[in-house]
């Protein structure tokens, strides 16, 4: 009883230990300022009629100079997962939500269809984001082409 008692008491101290973690880890993430909650889909299935809602993984972006980084929200790791050049980024199309998407992102989200060097990929983001997004990727210094559809 008393080793029953004990394990769960080791249990419960390593998940709010994991939480605890987690919530310091997007707290430094966020102390530099400039960050926004971003849904990312690296390289979806082109051509659906319907788009599903596996591949999204809900994360925070934090813009960098020239560049935003993008940090998986259930990860510990300090780095960012994905990090996309202000100059590799062509915007190719603004639409909601449809389908089992509606499901799998933020209630307000708006996706943004883009290509990032070769690779197609969606970020998922509140409007206020967006706006903030595409002015950002607007404001490029002279002589860096951008494309913003």
């Amino acid at each position: 009883m008393v080793l029953a008692l004990l394990v769960s008491g080791v249990v419960v101290a390593l998940v709010v230990v994991g939480l605890f973690v987690f919530g310091l880890r997007r707290r430094l993430i966020q102390r530099s300022g400039g960050t926004f909650d971003c849904s990312l889909r690296w390289d979806p299935p082109s051509g659906e009629s319907e788009p599903s809602g596996k591949g999204w993984v809900y994360g925070v972006a934090r813009y960098n100079g020239d560049r935003v980084e993008w940090f998986r929200v259930f990860s510990y790791a300090p780095r960012p997962r994905r990090i996309l050049e202000r100059a590799s980024i062509e915007v190719l199309e603004r639409r909601t939500p449809k389908g089992e998407e509606e499901l799998a992102l933020l209630s307000d989200a708006v996706v943004l269809a883009c290509r990032h060097g070769g690779t197609r990929l969606e970020l998922a983001m509140s409007d206020d984001a967006l706006t903030g997004f595409l002015a950002w990727l607007e404001a490029a210094p002279p002589g860096q082409r951008v494309n913003v559809a």
